[in-house]
This record gives structure tokens, sequence and C-alpha cells, in this order.
């Protein structure tokens, strides 16, 4: 079953009882079963949740995130005991090799160049040099084709000026969000396969608590970029609105594949996160990333 999205972005007051999310606001009252949540995106100030209802949707392993003044994710509660051997996983994750994580590392950045190069062609109906870019992605990516498949892919994605920036101008505020949004479930996903997302296999900046997350959702990041490409067809607006942050909501019940077979990306993350930790145990030698398209 996919998991729902819920935003609230109303003043609001939440409770929980008999196993369900009670929803108050002032021109409304919901109820929403805690299974069925997988996520719960907090943007008001004056929300107020009780402990009950945030511990049972931690139990849910459901993921709740709040969002700071300028309405993008700020912070995320995830579940500290999903997994049941949890201890274990994270040793084999700590002891893992140097030339393990550079080959995990190489794939992925090559799955990232290779999505990246596929949605670049459906957008400017060109051919591209992305493939080619992908195949010489050393271990570890020691080269940065990382960073040259960027700087092309910018220049071409968007119209000419446009510069990818954290804090940039509009789009980059709709990117920002979609990025936050992926970066939330991929924490989620890895969270609930049993690893710590402190330890990245690539990223390893001392103030990130979520290395692993920005490490495994590389190859993702295009269905974000995709995303926000339509939004701009679709819509004059320029700030984030409740119709675009629930477009961008959207992505986690995205259909991708593995071979023929189709999942939303929410679950798809799952099956990403368990085969990565299946690489830590020795049972894979690769990641399992879904294709974005078919």
């Amino acid at each position: 079953m996919i998991k729902r999205s819920i935003l609230i972005e109303k003043k609001a007051v939440i409770t929980c009882k008999n196993l369900q999310l009670c929803i108050d606001t002032a021109d409304r009252k919901a109820s929403i079963p805690i299974e069925d949540i997988g996520f719960l995106v907090i943007d008001h100030p004056e929300t107020y949740i009780t402990i009950p209802a945030l511990n049972y949707l931690i139990e849910n392993n459901s993921g709740v995130i709040l969002c700071n003044k300028v309405h993008l994710p700020n912070g995320m509660f995830l579940n500290l005991n999903s997994h049941h051997i949890q201890q274990q996983l994270f040793a084999f994750q700590i002891e893992a090799s140097a030339p393990l994580k550079k080959k995990l590392w190489q794939q992925t950045v090559q799955e990232k160049i290779k999505n990246q190069g596929i949605l670049l062609e459906q957008i400017t109906k060109n051919k591209n040099k992305f493939e080619f870019l992908s195949s010489k992605v050393l271990s570890g990516d020691t080269s940065n084709m990382e960073g040259v498949a960027a700087s092309f892919y910018w220049k071409s994605f968007f119209e000419s000026g446009f510069k990818r920036e954290r804090f940039g101008d509009y789009p980059n505020n709709f990117l920002n969000y979609g990025y936050a949004i992926l970066r939330a479930a991929t924490a989620r996903a890895l969270s609930g396969s049993g690893l710590l997302n402190t330890l990245g296999i690539h990223h390893k900046n001392k103030y990130n608590a979520f290395a692993l997350a920005d490490d495994i959702m590389e190859p993702y990041r295009p269905i974000v970029d995709e995303c926000v490409y339509n939004l701009i067809q679709k819509y004059d607006e320029q700030e984030l609105n409740t119709l675009i942050k629930a477009d961008l909501l959207n992505i986690l019940t995205r259909t991708v594949y593995f071979k023929e077979e189709k999942s939303p990306l929410m679950v798809a993350l799952q099956k990403t996160a368990s085969s990565l930790q299946q690489c830590y145990t020795g049972v894979r030698k690769k990641i399992k990333y879904a294709k974005l398209w078919n």
C-alpha cells in the first residue's frame, strides 16, 4: 500500500485517538489511520502536536518533517529503533572498507549521470554525452565526473543564466523543497534498514547528520528536477504555494521501475536502502537503484 503524505499549512491541533491521527483546524476536522501515513509535513508555526501522537507516528516509522519560516523542510523525527539487529548493522557499516565505499560511490554517480542524461534528452529533444560521461566515472569518482556532468546539465536544463544555488533565486526554491522531501524519504528508508544516516559512503562533512541520505538520494534527484520543470511550465507563480508543495510531495508516489516491476518512489527507496545494507554485510556487490523511466 502506498503511504500518504500529509501537509499541514494552517494552524492546527494534532492528537491521536484509537490509532487515528486527529487533525483539528478552524474550518475542518479530519482523522487518518496512523498506519497509512508515510510523512507528516508541518508548515505552520502555530501547529500543536501531542507527544502521544508523535510517538505513535514514530513507532509506525512515519517521517515527521518540520518546516522553517521560509517554508522549507528543516528537520525530521525518525524512529531510533527501526530495525531488530541495528547494532550489528551499525558495526558492518562502520567497518566498511574504503575500496567498497569508493565502488559504491562510483556506481551511485554513474546512475545519477545516466538519469540526468535521459531527462535532459527528454526536455531538449537532443542527444547528449551523459552515457559516455557515466562510463568514465572512476572508483570514488576521483576525476569528478559528477561535477563535469552537473555543469553541462544545469546550463542546458533551464533558460540561460540559471545558476543552481542552495539559497539562490527561483526556481532554486522549488528544487530545494523537492530535494528536502527526497532527502527525508531517503533518510527514513535508510533508518528502516538499520543503517546510520550519519556515516556516508562519500559525503563526510562533520556537521552533516544525514550524509548517507545525501549519498543515496543522488540518482533520484532528476525526479525532482523533472517535477520542477513541469511546474514551471504549468504555473507562473515563483513562490512556494499549497499546490506547488503538494505536487512536490507527490514525487514520493511517482512510479519508478525495477526491470519491469513498477514501484512508487517511497517503496523503491526502501529497496535501495535494503540493498545497501546487503552491500555492507557482503551479500551484494551493488546497490539496487530503480530506473526512473521505462
